[in-house]
């Protein structure tokens, strides 16, 4: 039975697809993924698209089923795969409810800024009421500053859960998108690649 990792903001331009590719690129080396595209702007289902034409990277499966055929979708994945990847709306509506609702865990990206942290409250709630676990990711942040101190200070006061790995404001995670592919397989040995996975072994008590 697959890990089912849903990747939810209700802010958009948070790095949610970004991230969601990049995850399905690194873990698919060696784990049966798929991914679930139910964010009406498709942008994850045009970077699958792009992956076809890369015949020697690993495969990666891919579903856009939405609506009331979703929970049926899902619990089919999760029968046939390691890790099931999510990338859902940018707000909370049904889809994005049920996703949550089958999470084994759920990634909330948040760049460091007020609004991000503002909007990532109400997917935080929905976590926590559906029972289950949830981390944020702090992303596209800068090394050190005084906003991204506030930011970190004022999610560790609320006591929202945070994973210590981050990811920088990397113009290699990007690069990697354009192509259909993740920073994994295009700069394995960048920073970025490195903040990859260490998010990835920081959340490896979940994928077992």
């Amino acid at each position: 039975m697959a890990v089912v990792i849903t990747v939810a903001q209700q802010k958009g331009g948070a790095g949610k697809t970004t991230l969601a590719a990049n995850l399905a690129a690194a873990l698919a080396a060696a784990r049966r993924v798929a991914l679930l595209d139910i964010d009406p702007q498709r942008s994850l289902a045009r970077w699958h698209k792009l992956r076809q034409a890369h015949p020697n990277v690993a495969r990666i499966d891919f579903s856009d089923v939405s609506g009331w055929r979703l929970a049926g979708e899902l619990e089919k994945l999760r029968q046939t795969h390691d890790v099931v990847i999510v990338d859902s709306p940018p707000h909370i509506d049904t889809d994005a409810k049920l996703a949550v609702r089958g999470a084994t865990l759920v990634l909330v990206p948040l760049q460091p800024s007020p609004p991000d942290l503002w909007a990532a409250e109400g997917t935080l709630a929905l976590a926590r009421d559906e029972k289950r676990a949830a981390r944020i990711v702090l992303n596209r942040a800068p090394a050190s500053g005084k906003l991204r101190a506030m930011v970190e200070a004022e999610i560790a006061a609320r006591g929202y859960p945070m994973l210590a790995a981050t990811l920088g404001n990397r113009a290699g995670f990007a690069g990697a998108f354009a192509l259909g592919l993740g920073v994994t397989e295009t700069a394995p040995k960048s920073v970025a690649a490195g903040e990859l996975r260490g998010v990835i072994e920081e959340i490896g008590g979940f994928l077992g």
